[in-house]
């Protein structure tokens, strides 16, 4: 891939001097599948360890995703990415590490280490069993989403209608996952299941790979009424990269996306949620996550200040993680 042109020095200031996070990316899939060693730089796919240092990614959010197809051995299949994303920490402990608070992700970055949440995408991972949670808590994962597109035994999700909204599973998950302190993602919800977790729930929730239905319909996107309703409970929805959401396969898009929402929401509330290995295709100017520095550029070029940028970038998602943490 060739090199992109020459950014502004003070977007290369303000992208170095930010604390950026990712609230979502599904490497993990190709780690415990062994589709490549993502130790080493390559043009596969949008992420290795080496391009996500070249774009200055701090804390980065591995999703660990069980697909509808596997939620009969959900928990197995958590369990295999969990013992995936070990091995990978224990034989690349000077670059990344698990991280479970805050605290933890600004001494990584001191460091110049990796900050790793680990994050469950699709609540079939716990298999039915609510003791589940805990198992999988005790092993790092600091934030759960409860469906993916499809309804499963916790709620109905985005793509699909079957419960009608939250199961009594799902409220007694949700419930458990607030007295761990652990992160509520609303992503892939339906829009019942969606206004039962705000009514379950206190404080704030993230949605992190969402984007804005008002720009770009579609089910998986969050209508104005819901970015608002966030924004009030303190939360953050995750800028989503993928095309199919934000409307089309170029950087343009994804800030349309970032000002719109700043609009509705205020820019306290947006944060990134890249999506990136989870699509397949490219983004113009935004190919892999070493161009996301391009990303702060267009967001200063759009007229967001610094402060605000460096907020968007990670300074909200720090913020909603140290208040659900408490460190």
């Amino acid at each position: 891939m060739a090199p992109g042109p020459a950014l502004p020095p003070a977007a290369l200031s303000v992208h170095r001097e930010a604390t950026v996070v990712d609230l979502h990316n599904d490497l993990m899939l190709e780690v415990q599948a062994a589709k490549r060693d993502i130790t080493i730089r390559s043009s596969a796919g949008h992420a290795d360890l080496p391009r996500l240092r070249e774009g200055g990614v701090d804390g980065q959010c591995f999703a660990l995703f069980v697909h509808p197809k596997e939620a009969d051995r959900g928990f197995a299949r958590v369990t295999e990415l969990l013992d995936a994303f070990d091995r990978l920490a224990a034989a690349n402990d000077a670059v990344l590490g698990r991280v479970t608070s805050v605290a933890e992700i600004e001494r990584l970055q001191q460091a110049g280490r990796l900050a790793v949440v680990l994050a469950i995408e699709n609540g079939s991972a716990l298999g039915g069993d609510l003791y589940h949670l805990d198992a999988v808590y005790e092993r790092g994962v600091r934030m759960m989403s409860l469906t993916w597109n499809n309804s499963n035994g916790l709620a109905d999700g985005a793509m699909e209608s079957r419960h009608g909204g939250l199961t009594p599973l799902g409220r007694r998950v949700l419930n458990r996952m607030q007295d761990l302190a652990m992160v509520v993602d609303v992503s892939h919800l339906s829009e019942k299941s969606f206004w039962d977790t705000l009514a379950v729930t206190q404080g704030p929730i993230v949605a992190t790979h969402s984007n804005a239905a008002a720009l770009t319909p579609h089910p998986r996107n969050l209508n104005d009424e819901q970015l608002r309703v966030m924004a009030r409970r303190g939360g953050v929805v995750g800028v989503n990269f993928y095309p199919t959401f934000t409307g089309g396969p170029a950087l343009s898009r994804i800030l349309d996306h970032v000002a719109y929402m700043s609009k509705v929401m205020g820019p306290d509330h947006v944060a990134l949620g890249s999506d990136f290995d989870g699509f397949d295709g490219r983004v113009s100017d935004l190919e892999d996550v070493a161009r996301l520095p391009n990303l702060t550029a267009g967001l200063l070029a759009r007229g967001f200040d610094a402060r605000t940028v460096t907020q968007i970038l990670g300074g909200n998602a720090l913020r909603v993680f140290r208040e659900v943490w408490g460190r």
